[in-house]
């Protein structure tokens, strides 16, 4: 391990050298700054550990020849507080050097869908919405609607939008899947606990060099923007469908104030959707998704129960369950985000 790290090491600093003295090619800058990020944090942590193990050289050296007892004393008691520094040091070296997934430093897009439910189905993907939208806040994330189709009773039968940041998702990747909410409509006159499920899917951003698209593959219908219901909001033909023949996967974006705008955007969903769908075929066949502990999620898999009446959230993968639900939906979601970080970190460490 500390072979490894040195060698991250030199390579780290060699770029430093590298961009101080200026690099003028930019995909040569882009490409040094993003590896000078992915070595950062490994190279800054491992400092630390050296700067203790100096440290405790020092105070080996100190309690060898000095001879005053309570000058003694406080070093046998600096010693065991390096000892601990030291062993914590390596335990997050150790998760620092697992391997990254190559999609973690990407922005995502995330599509929330109203299922089972009806109107409350759509209420909860709203509900589901805010949360991610405050808890982009507190990461100081930027989010930006591509679509959206209001249910008639509020909320979302569904909503896309675009969340940019930093390692936006290495945060979000495993909330895809099934959201079950458990609770009392406000249009259950007996106070009658209904069952209703969100379906959140996260996707990582397609960079330029990763997918090439033609427009000649894709064919482009313009339409009026429709409302809650279906009614339509204009009248002239603003919002875009794009189809793409060889995948059939078709996205429509009615968002922004003109047909150019709209284009722009369901572009962009759609490279998202076609990268995502080669991913999920790649992961399928190399067999990660199944083997890993969450994986990027299933459309069809219950990945986590909201049980309002008792402040409840359970995430049924790794049967973590919280009392916070409340808390969680005004966006805390790193309560529950964090101990599935750290549980699929440990299945990998130990090898699962």
């Amino acid at each position: 391990m500390f072979d490894r790290l040195d060698v991250m090491k030199k390579q780290y600093y060699k770029i430093q050298d590298e961009l101080s003295q200026g690099i003028t090619d930019v995909k040569k800058m882009t490409e040094k700054l993003k590896e000078s990020s992915q070595l950062e944090d490994a190279v800054l942590e491992y400092n630390k550990y050296l700067e203790v193990i100096e440290q405790l050289k020092n105070t080996d050296t100190l309690l060898k020849t000095e001879k005053d007892e309570e000058i003694l004393e406080m070093a046998h008691l600096e010693k065991a507080e390096l000892e601990d520094r030291k062993e914590q040091l390596i335990a997050d070296l150790k998760i620092l050097l697992l391997p990254k997934d190559p999609n973690d430093e990407k922005n995502v897009v995330v599509e929330i869908k109203g299922a089972a439910g009806g109107d409350e189905g759509n209420l909860f993907a709203g509900d589901l919405f805010r949360a991610y939208s405050k808890y982009a806040e507190t990461k100081n994330w930027k989010i930006e609607i591509l679509n959206a189709m209001e249910g008639s009773m509020g909320g979302f039968t569904s909503i896309e939008f675009m969340v940019t940041g930093k390692k936006v998702y290495s945060f979000l990747k495993y909330e895809s899947g099934v959201h079950r909410v458990q609770r009392v409509p406000e249009t259950e006159s007996q106070g009658r606990i209904h069952t209703s499920t969100a379906v959140v899917l996260v996707m990582p951003e397609a960079e330029e060099l990763e997918i090439d698209i033609s427009w000649n593959d894709i064919r482009f219908d313009t339409y009026n923007s429709s409302g809650p219901g279906g009614q339509s909001v204009n009248t002239t033909k603003s919002a875009v469908r794009l189809t793409h023949i060889p995948t059939g996967i078709m996205v429509a974006c009615q968002e922004g104030k003109s047909q150019h705008e709209n284009k722009d955007k369901a572009f962009r969903l759609l490279k998202t959707r076609i990268f995502d769908k080669f991913l999920q075929e790649q992961l399928e066949k190399e067999g990660e998704q199944r083997k890993a502990l969450v994986g990027r999620g299933d459309r069809s898999e219950k990945v986590r129960t909201y049980n309002y009446p008792q402040n409840r959230v359970t995430d049924h993968r790794i049967g973590l369950t919280l009392q916070r639900l409340d808390a969680i939906m005004e966006g805390k979601l790193d309560l529950i985000i964090e101990p599935l970080l750290n549980e699929f970190q440990k299945r990998q460490l130990t090898g699962e």
